[in-house]
């Protein structure tokens, strides 16, 4: 029997903005100051993921889980097939030499 070589299909998290958009006001964060200060993030790394611009790294989807207890990972975010736009990884994705 011979094994067949399947090529690795790199995937990533991706945050559910409007889901978590929705949290943040039902949890009452009248500010991104005030749920980055409960995330144990940066805010700007806040507007920075839910604008899409950048994946939501460890630190952020720890202060996620943290901030919208009980809610889990599956409410805020979803793991899906990467889109490569650049070689080079963001702040907030870490390298797989760094896991």
């Amino acid at each position: 029997m011979t094994k067949q070589k399947q090529a690795a299909v790199p995937h990533t998290v991706r945050l559910r903005s409007s889901l978590f958009t929705k949290a943040t006001k039902l949890a009452g964060f009248r500010s991104d100051y005030a749920l980055a200060k409960a995330m144990g993030i940066n805010r700007s790394t806040i507007s920075r993921v839910v604008s899409g611009e950048i994946q939501p790294g460890p630190a952020f989807i720890a202060g996620a889980l943290i901030a919208f207890a009980p809610m889990q990972f599956e409410d805020l975010f979803e793991v899906a097939p990467a889109t490569t736009t650049s070689s080079s990884p963001t702040p907030e994705t870490p390298t797989r030499e760094a896991m």
